[in-house]
């Protein structure tokens, strides 16, 4: 009984592991984000609203607890193009907070956008 036991708590202990690390991981989908950033910029510069096809803020133009603060205050007036902003989903917006924030200046992979 007690191995039967012992197993069973090991098997346990591991599951739970596994849905840590998954729970754990971070939201969104950082090459969706990285795509609708762009696309976003693509639009406001086809409506005439900026300049240029760039996105003005490159991710590694924060850290990652600063692109954390902008996307948890919900502050996008940065950014500009204020129209296509407001029109993404909160799905949309997790995926750009994802990109953004594994490619900040202290991340281990920071990232200018091109």
């Amino acid at each position: 009984m007690t191995k039967k036991t012992l197993i069973s708590l090991c098997t346990l202990l591991l599951a739970l592991t596994f849905v840590c690390v998954a729970v754990a991981d971070e939201p969104g989908n950082k090459r969706k984000g990285k795509y609708t950033y762009r696309k976003v910029y693509k639009a406001c510069f086809e409506r005439g609203a900026a300049d240029s096809r760039t996105p003005p803020i490159s991710p590694s133009d924060k850290t990652m607890d600063q692109w954390a603060r902008v996307f948890d205050g919900k502050d996008f007036s940065q950014f500009g193009c204020t129209q296509e902003w407001s029109a993404l989903s909160e799905a949309e917006l997790l995926d750009i907070y994802s990109y953004l924030h594994a490619h900040g200046a202290d991340s281990p992979t920071p990232a200018k956008c091109k």
